[in-house]
């Protein structure tokens, strides 16, 4: 009998030590730590602090269980198919510089030993970060970086869920013809030479640098006559000679690519120089912040910016309205295009290593290229996030889409985003043309 007991331990022992003792993945619960790079201080830190905000209420959902939410990541509580491991953000702040942010990914990857990485919001530093972790084998994922250069370089280790500019930009010029063709809510179609002189000035990063080249392309390809491109600096103190130069084009739309503080200096010098054009759309980042709108106030009516997310989503998604008002909770704001989309990246995150059951890089690899997150589990109003495997865009969603958001006076007095564009889902007769300042 003693030597049977004696038997017994030594296979127990033996069992335990070679992991064949129940299920593997419940024997390996663990933390999972996922390195998050964004603009926490700077100029950009109002964009970090909603970026920070929309991961950490995503990394919430995920690590709880929370009945309410119609989200398969918020049924479970951390991920079940590693034995319920939790998920662990460790928050690096880039201050837009994109060298500093390459240092801290290798930081990361080798004091830290995270199993993969988010970020970095500004494209120039999404761009050194990601091509560390490259050089590593660590999994990026990128939730709002939209140069779309980004996922022109074959890498194999990088998957962008956020549509890029050219399919924002590609947006506009769509709502532009929407206007002379009578499709806007609210606007009779216009003639198009009412419209058709455009000028532009965008921040000379790699994200704005694209974007430029993108309106000199679109402009071309739609028809309309870019008389004025510039490029500026976006911690310029003084945008005088730029709205100068613009106003001497005499535009009758002006199409802006700013972050926060440059994008609230040059609404007011186009304030202060009485710049009087019809249309005036930025591209997202500064023009969607709340200190944009709080600062600058009434005089931002009618002012236009794509985004991913608009408060007014909610009436259409009811998903979107559950998760905004936690946000809301959390923060005093509501969703926006930066918040949306951190929270969309990490919690692609989740699924994916859900689908892979292993942090394994090669395993993690795997889940991402062949992933298909439908529409109906996103905060954002895509089709889903299934990324390209082939092609000239490797590791980027094919199934997103933008919105255009108007700024318009709401009941109560404050200013608010109407959803203008898709056509279809508009929220207000759009205000065309601009009132002025």
């Amino acid at each position: 009998m003693r030597s049977l007991v004696k038997i017994n331990v030594f296979v127990l022992c033996l069992l335990m030590v070679t992991g064949l003792f129940g299920p593997t993945n419940v024997m390996a619960a663990k933390e999972i730590k996922i390195g998050v790079i964004y603009p926490l201080t700077g100029g950009a830190a109002a964009a970090g602090r909603e970026l920070r905000a929309g991961a950490e209420l995503a990394a919430k959902l995920a690590n709880g269980v929370f009945a309410d939410i119609p989200m398969t990541m918020a049924q479970n509580e951390g991920i079940k198919s590693l034995g319920g491991a939790k998920i662990k953000l460790i928050f690096k702040d880039h201050e837009g510089n994109p060298t500093l942010g390459a240092d801290l990914a290798k930081k990361l990857i080798l004091d830290d030993k995270v199993d993969g990485i988010l970020g970095c919001y500004f494209s120039s530093v999404t761009k050194t970060v990601s091509a560390v972790a490259e050089q590593y084998g660590v999994p990026m994922i990128n939730g709002s970086s939209t140069s779309p250069s980004l996922t022109k370089r074959g890498f194999k280790w990088f998957w962008r869920t956020t549509p890029h500019d050219k399919w924002f930009t590609k947006d506009l010029f769509e709502l532009l013809k929407g206007i002379t063709e009578g499709k806007v809510r609210g606007v009779k179609g216009v003639s198009k030479k009412e419209i058709k002189n455009i000028a532009s000035a965008c921040e000379k990063t790699e994200w704005g640098s694209h974007v430029s080249g993108l309106i000199k392309d679109m402009s071309k390809e739609y028809g309309f006559n870019l008389k004025k491109s510039l490029l500026y600096t976006a911690k310029s103190t003084d945008l005088s000679s730029e709205v100068r130069s613009l106003k001497a084009a005499k535009p009758d739309v002006m199409l802006f690519a700013s972050y926060a503080s440059d994008a609230i200096l040059m609404v007011n010098t186009l304030k202060a120089q009485k710049a009087h054009p019809k249309i005036i759309w930025g591209q997202d980042a500064g023009f969607e912040k709340p200190e944009f709108r709080n600062t600058l106030g009434s005089s931002i009516e009618g002012i236009l910016t794509r985004t991913v997310f608009l408060p007014k989503l909610v009436e259409i998604k009811p998903l979107a309205g559950k998760v905004n008002a936690m946000y809301k909770a959390k923060t005093g704001n509501d969703l926006g295009g930066a918040s949306a989309r951190a929270f969309t990246g990490l919690q692609t995150w989740v699924y994916i290593l859900e689908k892979a059951g292993s942090t394994k890089p090669a395993d993690i690899q795997r889940a991402a290229n062949s992933i298909n997150i439908p529409g109906n589990e996103l905060v954002v109003p895509w089709a889903g996030i299934k990324f390209s495997t082939s092609g000239e865009e490797l590791g980027q969603n094919v199934l997103g889409s933008g919105l255009i958001g108007q700024y318009q006076k709401q009941a109560d007095g404050s200013m608010g985003l109407e959803i203008i564009y898709p056509f279809d889902v508009s929220s207000a007769d759009m205000i065309f043309p601009l009132p002025g300042f």
